[in-house]
């Protein structure tokens, strides 16, 4: 499931080249020495706040595997992924009005903090910041690593994920403006038939099909307890 994260997150750059654009922008003109290792530890940063959040998902998915329900859960998170990509803009709103308006705030005074300070620490904080912006491509990314049960995987998932946002990002850093609004606009449009297509693959798999990898069977999705012996003393 690692490549689909890839996947995302590289269909999900061209709608981070509009949302987080600008900010990678700031951090290159920031960047006045032009030392370009600088804007790797600002995605760096980025990655690794998406895998915290993979692996804090990641344990409440591993919590529900425990309850044995988690093939149901897979079907359950792979329908939420796919209705989310139908509506992820509404989604970003929604989570952004409903009750998060002061943490986004605090979140735009934590970036505006450390592109004000400058040098290489500075730039590796401004990611970790910056990893923690409402992104539907985030959001759907985080379902995927709840359906894997795992805080392992789930950590992973998202390091993926956050890597396959880095090239266009990096070349963005580079070089200035990268693609034309319309070029990113036709890519982007392919964004959510990625993500119905791996929530089709989540709802797959919670199915337990016995196909190996793809959809195991459902008695190695669901823990199973050893029986205890009893022994009666005469």
């Amino acid at each position: 499931m690692i490549w689909t994260a890839l996947l995302l997150g590289f269909f999900g750059s061209f709608h981070c080249l509009g949302m987080c654009g600008p900010i990678a922008m700031a951090v290159a003109a920031a960047d006045t020495k032009r030392y370009w290792p600088r804007k790797l530890y600002y995605n760096l940063g980025r990655t690794i706040t998406y895998s915290l959040l993979g692996l804090l998902i990641g344990t409440m998915g591993w919590g529900l595997q425990l309850a044995g329900i988690q093939q149901w859960m897979s079907i359950a998170l792979g329908v939420m992924i796919i209705l989310f990509a139908m509506m992820y803009k509404k989604g970003e709103q929604a989570i952004v009005k409903g009750g998060l308006y002061q943490l986004v705030g605090r979140i735009k005074s934590g970036l505006s903090f450390w592109l004000g300070k400058g040098g290489t620490w500075a730039f590796f904080m401004t990611g970790l910041v910056n990893g923690l912006l409402p992104c539907g491509m985030v959001y759907i990314a985080l379902l995927a690593s709840l359906a894997l049960s795992s805080p392992l995987e789930g950590a992973l998932y998202m390091f993926a994920f956050g890597t396959g946002t880095v090239p266009l990002l990096f070349v963005l850093m580079l070089g200035g403006q990268l693609f034309s609004l319309s070029t990113r606009q036709r890519v982007f449009k392919l964004m959510p038939y990625v993500a119905v297509f791996i929530g089709l693959l989540f709802i797959v798999r919670g199915l337990g099909l016995g196909i190996h990898f793809l959809s195991p069977e459902l008695s190695s999705l669901v823990p199973s307890i050893a029986p205890t012996e009893i022994t009666i003393c005469k």
